[in-house]
């Protein structure tokens, strides 16, 4: 009959033929019974009363064994006292005669005694129920029972004393009859501890668990067994616990590692990387350090396959979002906005990221090295456009912008991005595009700082040195002595007559500065602009001799008042685009001007005069009207001034179309010049290491190609292979009799 919960039933002990094992067995049941909803067919009465007699029976296992301890150590005290006694009666037996015999002395044979009558007696069982109760007590106390310290620290403490009657290397009978059953027992226990509490599924309570234990084990050592078994004990508790469930431990779904990590769960990582510290010959170490391998790459492959989802290049004359007048839903981000920003975004998370691991190294993990190894043998270099994504995140850094910038601001993410670029390996390609974006900061005059720019120039000095930074710092050179031509040429104006025209001119060696910008490009500087230049030159030659300069249009601005019919408009725009504009000064109203006209006015490449229409006639700021209507410029479209062109702004720029990020075409193109470089490199350094060596053998020199260019990039065995080749057909190298063995040829 089952009973409801407010009566409570008076306990009866169960007869000595139910075992505590059945007992559990029938409460199992019933909790099981519970959980599926079928408590009805349960007696409340019975199975109260199993676990009353359970818990019953556990605290009469407790109290037996310390009643039986006690007297084992009332028994001990007795003998030790009369023994004590006895010593000091026959003291100058001891003196005289056992010892001059060879026999042990008499409190020493008493304690044999002890051992051989008592402990180990064949008589009476007292041995092995002494060694059971001791392991018992133990164990009751792992299940949470409270037992009586005192009495097992004094039980230990006379199996200590006591030695083995072969004194095998002074071994105590603890240390032979106890501790080896103590740590059988205690590791079949773990074991199967183990095995329940991973079921359970959860990283964070078994570690906590697994800290609890050590704990609780250490404490036991120290306050009732022996200190020598501590180390011994807790070597088990790893290889039960830790050492077989590594992986098991940092791969539960939503609580191991990996959510550890996503949660910042500092105190668990913590938990986690000292118990690992524990496992013998650094294989705990070794199973977090490639987890975290693991982790970092699977997330840096999510960001390098989201940030190189977009790679259409940025119009700048669709940067502009809303609309003249402010009116009107803000025009979408082009494909190419998104793509910079997808740039910029990927080298925001690869930093995020880094700061995440790092917190987490010094937090959790101690600052531990070799973790930190793992932690920075990072993903970056799996995205080949890496190189450009992070020079852009520079450009962006240092140019002026919307956002103002503070020096610390710009300072701090320096000083972040340089922690990105010494893990790059393809280092030259970052400072082809570094100096291709540093040289448009310059000659647009887009630099937020110029202190903030030579400092970025300066750390990258100290991280790779002063030839790398040598063309760098050549283009600011350049840009100052600029700035003094340009005080000497009003000096020179107003000795031989002004220029037509205001002119700021920037002088570049063509060295130090770009290819693509120091290229010639084709152009036919119309009136005044034609006039305005023949000066300067007059003016450079006059200051420098057997120099020539070439004129290059396509880098420069201007400043020209246009007047329509509402109103004049003073507009900034490229130089090319002024050149075109000038060519409608002297063309009467609604006169137009064919695509070919104006390439035949201009000489300008199809490319650059395509650009220039574009931005004067399809962009935001229409000045030019274009037949037929589009997007695009072809051959057979005719162009006409816009004189009814109205805008309430006084001062317009009207930027070229350009891209920011490459496209896949100018991609090929740099990386086809980058390896042009790099062969020469290659074979710089294999001639400068066999000049030096004279004779080198093929592995040998391999080897110290790639280590000498590892500083700017990883040259392959084969592209190392291919020179030597091309050194040989040159006769820089030769083969000797022995095989594989060059030899330098002067």
């Amino acid at each position: 009959m089952s009973m409801g919960p407010g009566r409570r039933p008076k306990p009866k002990i169960l007869g000595p033929d139910t075992s505590i094992k059945e007992i559990w067995n029938k409460l199992s049941h019933a909790i099981r019974e519970i959980q599926n909803h079928n408590a009805s067919k349960l007696s409340f009465e019975e199975h109260y009363r199993y676990a009353y007699n359970m818990v019953l029976y556990k605290l009469e296992r407790a109290v037996e064994g310390d009643r039986f301890l006690r007297a084992v150590k009332g028994v001990w005290d007795d003998h030790t006292g009369s023994m004590r006694k006895l010593k000091d009666i026959l003291k100058y037996m001891d003196k005289a005669y056992t010892q001059q015999q060879g026999l042990p002395a008499v409190y020493e044979a008493g304690l044999q005694l002890f051992l051989s009558h008592i402990v180990r007696s064949s008589t009476y069982p007292i041995h092995n129920h002494l060694i059971g109760t001791l392991l018992a007590q133990v164990q009751l106390e792992r299940d949470g029972l409270t037992i009586q310290r005192s009495t097992v620290a004094d039980c230990v403490d006379f199996l200590i004393r006591l030695d083995n009657p072969e004194r095998l290397g002074g071994r105590s009978v603890y240390s032979t009859d106890f501790e080896p059953e103590f740590l059988r027992r205690s590791s079949q226990f773990y074991r199967q501890e183990a095995v329940a509490q991973l079921a359970n599924a959860d990283s964070s309570a078994y570690l906590r668990n697994v800290e609890r234990r050590l704990s609780e084990e250490s404490d036991r050592t120290a306050h009732y067994l022996w200190s020598n078994t501590s180390g011994p004990l807790q070597m088990l508790l790893v290889d039960e616990l830790v050492t077989p469930h590594l992986q098991a431990i940092m791969r539960m779904p939503g609580t191991g590692l990996v959510a550890m990590l996503d949660g910042d769960r500092i105190d668990d990582l913590r938990r986690l990387y000292t118990l690992f510290l524990r496992v013998p010959d650094d294989a705990g170490k070794d199973a977090l350090r490639l987890a975290l391998r693991d982790s970092v790459e699977a997330r840096g492959k999510a960001i390098n396959e989201s940030a190189l989802a977009a790679a259409s290049p940025l119009r700048e004359d669709e940067e502009e979002k809303p609309d003249v007048k402010g009116k009107g839903k803000a025009k979408a981000p082009s494909a190419g906005a998104t793509a910079l920003a997808q740039a910029l975004r990927w080298v925001q998370d690869v930093l995020d990221l880094k700061d995440k691991f790092d917190a987490i190294l010094g937090k959790a993990f101690g600052d531990d090295k070799q973790v930190q190894a793992s932690i920075n043998e990072s993903f970056i270099n799996a995205n080949q456009r890496s190189p450009e994504f992070l020079s852009l995140f520079i450009d962006e850094h240092l140019k002026k912008g919307s956002k103002v910038k503070s020096e610390e601001e710009i300072d701090l993410s320096l000083e972040k991005t340089l922690i990105l670029f010494r893990y790059l390996s393809d280092k030259d390609k970052f400072e082809r595009y570094y100096k291709n974006h540093l040289a448009r900061r310059l000659l647009y005059g887009r630099s937020a700082s110029d202190d903030a720019e030579r400092g970025m120039v300066a750390k990258l000095k100290i991280e790779m040195g002063f030839q790398f930074v040598q063309k760098l710092e050549g283009m600011f050179n350049d840009m100052r002595l600029s700035a003094d031509s340009t005080k000497s040429f009003l000096a020179f104006q107003t000795k031989h007559g002004p220029a037509p025209l205001d002119m700021s001119v920037k002088v570049l060696t063509a060295s130090y500065w770009p290819q693509q910008i120091v290229t010639a490009s084709t152009c036919t500087l119309g009136e005044p602009l034609a006039a305005a230049t023949q000066l300067y030159q007059r003016y450079y030659d006059s200051r420098h001799s057997g120099r020539r300069l070439t004129w290059q249009a396509n880098l420069g601005t201007a400043d020209v008042r246009v007047r329509f019919k509402a109103r004049p408009h003073d507009l900034n725009v490229s130089t090319h685009a002024l050149v075109v504009l000038l060519l409608f000064e002297e063309t009467k109203e609604d006169e137009v001007l064919s695509y070919s006209e104006i390439k035949s006015a201009t000489d300008l490449a199809d490319h650059d005069l395509q650009r220039t229409l574009q931005s004067l006639a399809c962009g935001k700021f229409r000045v030019l009207v274009k037949t037929p209507k589009s997007r695009d410029v072809g051959p057979n479209d005719t162009f006409a001034f816009n004189d009814g062109f109205t805008s309430p702004l006084a001062r317009i720029k009207i930027m070229q179309i350009a891209s920011k990020i490459e496209t896949p075409k100018e991609r090929e193109e740099t990386q086809e010049m980058l390896d042009e470089e790099r062969k020469h490199q290659v074979e710089a350094c294999i001639v400068r290491i066999m000049k030096s060596r004279k004779t080198m053998g093929h592995n040998d020199l391999v080897t110290e190609v790639a280590q000498q260019l590892s500083s700017r990039f990883q040259p392959s065995t084969g592209l190392i292979k291919k020179r030597i080749e091309g050194l040989i057909d040159r006769e820089y190298l030769e083969r000797t009799s022995d095989i594989g063995v060059y030899r330098y040829l002067a």
